[in-house]
């Protein structure tokens, strides 16, 4: 039996372990900076871990919702499963640019990662809904 949605399924296990990474990193800085709950007021360090993790989730949502729908419409092949290996790079880019100096510019690289995928996936879906894809 073949598996159903392999694109789907390889991203939604790469965005759960990108998430579980995010988490951990957040749970690090609460340790340093003996926050339990919230963010330690000022915009620092944590809350810039917060907002990343927090903006990856708002994100791969959708993200995953038009990898599937595509993918299950069969009009994914081969250019879906590069689509989702790359912005899952982003988002790798992004957690690591929140914390700023010499890695700043991975955020900038996961911003528009992330807006170039979303933008290109539901065009795709428009596309392949009024049969020209």
């Amino acid at each position: 039996m073949g598996i159903i949605l392999p694109v789907t399924l390889t991203a939604a296990a790469a965005a759960a372990i990108i998430n579980l990474w995010l988490s951990i990193r957040v749970g690090q800085m609460r340790l340093k900076h003996k926050v339990s709950i919230g963010d330690d007021g000022a915009g620092g360090p944590l809350t810039a871990r917060m907002r990343a993790q927090l903006n990856f989730v708002e994100n791969t949502a959708f993200v995953l919702i038009l990898i599937a729908a595509i993918e299950l419409t069969g009009k994914g092949e081969p250019w879906l499963a590069w689509v989702a290996g790359i912005y899952m790079l982003g988002r790798v880019a992004h957690g690591f640019g929140m914390d700023g100096g010499a890695l700043a510019k991975g955020r900038s690289i996961g911003v528009i990662i992330t807006m170039l995928t979303q933008l290109g996936l539901a065009i795709a879906a428009v596309l392949i809904t009024l049969g020209v894809l």
